[in-house]
């Protein structure tokens, strides 16, 4: 070395992105792994709360359930989903080819992007199986498992989520419903993920049938009791932590840390207030105190806030956590009344849940926050609620996306 060459000329020149997007690309493969990691925690979640003889056969659901939603989403869910197309259906990168380096403006590395919303799918298939245990049959569940990842998901998915889908640009000029003035928000998936897997649950208990020797409320019977409330209770838990990968991994983006501090706070806040409400809520009718609803309540708090979890403030989470551990219990009452057999309450937490989270945005949106980005949050057009002088607007845009993906969903399940 020549000792006039200075020690800056020989540092590698680095630009931004050289530095964000791979923090960006770690963010959401940490992301990722914690959404997946909620697969142990739905495969306790129903292994306790179903009998012991019906273990085996959820297991065995949730393994293989995970697995072909994994082909499945390389070969055509991801395509369907979240690539290019029109409003209805992606049309590109099926098997994953000519796929880019990064996904779209996130500067996330492309399969860093697949693995998380792989994650995500998978979810929303293992939502189903819980409505349906101890009556389908081993091929039954493999037959719904590929149309639910395969088909039903993502191809509803794309209408909320895909970079044209057309409840993603409804409002602006050109596209669906123009007037309307915004498009449909869902910041995690209440809809996209916990409403789709709700309601196909809630067609396949109604097509199914209560199990064998099954008698409700109305007929002098009761629940079917949970076999292991331990094995239940802790898979609640792994879900809460899950879903801090969930909600916060879906700024897709390490720099909005304002962001997903506040989603995560968000999170937990309605989580704890869902669990309390229901609690309280389940003893005022039974004057016992309940496991198994406090476990949906705080469920049921986490599926309310997963897609306004970005635009409410802490109070707001409090709120609508508090309001669907209130509807939780009621949805429970109302599936009992009406004779149908949900062991684990899917389709209240999910389903119910997911519709009263997704129009709670049109209520609680503060004004004060926009959209996530990949180098910081783009505050500069926020949402605004009802409850914060935002008038109905966003409201009847949360309600007509929701409407619109709850009947297709329910209807094609179904079929």
């Amino acid at each position: 070395w020549s000792s006039d060459v200075c020690s800056s000329d020989l540092d590698p020149q680095l630009k931004g992105n050289d530095i964000v997007n791979p923090i960006n690309t770690l963010w959401t493969l940490l992301a990722a792994f914690l959404v997946f990691g909620m697969q142990v925690g739905f495969t306790m979640l129903e292994a306790g709360f179903c009998r012991s003889r019906e273990t085996v056969n959820v297991l065995m659901e949730c393994v293989v359930d995970t697995c072909l939603c994994g082909l499945l989403f390389y070969a055509w869910g991801f395509a369907f989903m979240f690539s290019h197309g029109n409003g209805f259906i992606g049309l590109n990168w099926f098997f994953l080819q000519g796929a880019p380096a990064t996904y779209e403006t996130t500067g996330v590395a492309f399969l860093a992007f697949w693995l998380f919303q792989f994650a995500f799918a998978d979810t929303c298939s293992t939502i189903t199986s819980g409505a349906m245990i101890g009556r389908t049959a081993w091929i039954g569940d493999l037959l719904y498992s590929f149309c639910v990842s395969g088909f039903i998901y993502p191809i509803i998915g794309h209408w909320a989520w895909g970079p044209d889908g057309f409840l993603a640009t409804m409002g602006s000029a050109g596209n669906f419903l123009p007037d309307l003035g915004t498009g449909f928000h869902d910041f995690a998936g209440s809809t996209v993920v916990h409403s789709i897997g709700g309601f196909v649950a809630l067609a396949g208990s109604i097509v199914l049938g209560p199990r064998l020797g099954r008698r409700f409320k109305r007929d002098g019977g009761g629940p079917m009791m949970p076999h292991d409330l331990t094995i239940a209770c802790s898979g609640g838990l792994l879900l809460w932590f899950g879903w801090y990968g969930f909600n916060p991994g879906s700024t897709v983006s390490a720099m909005d840390y304002i962001g997903i501090g506040r989603v995560a706070a968000n999170t937990t806040l309605a989580a704890c207030a869902g669990g309390l409400v229901a609690m309280f809520v389940a003893y005022v009718m039974s004057k016992k105190w309940d496991m198994s609803f406090t476990v949906n309540g705080f469920l049921a708090g986490l599926v309310a806030i997963t897609c306004p979890c970005y635009w409410v403030s802490p109070l707001g989470s409090i709120i609508l956590g508090g309001v669907a551990g209130v509807i939780v219990v009621a949805g429970v009452e109302l599936l009992e009344y009406l004779r149908i057999d949900d062991p684990i309450g899917a389709v209240p937490v999910h389903g119910m849940c997911g519709i009263w989270g997704t129009w709670s945005l049109g209520l609680f949106a503060t004004g004060e926050y926009g959209a996530t980005g990949p180098f910081a949050a783009d505050n500069s057009a926020p949402l605004k609620g009802l409850f914060y002088g935002g008038g109905t607007q966003l409201l009847m845009a949360q309600i007509i996306g929701n409407a619109i993906i709850v009947v297709a969903t329910f209807v094609v399940a179904m079929i």
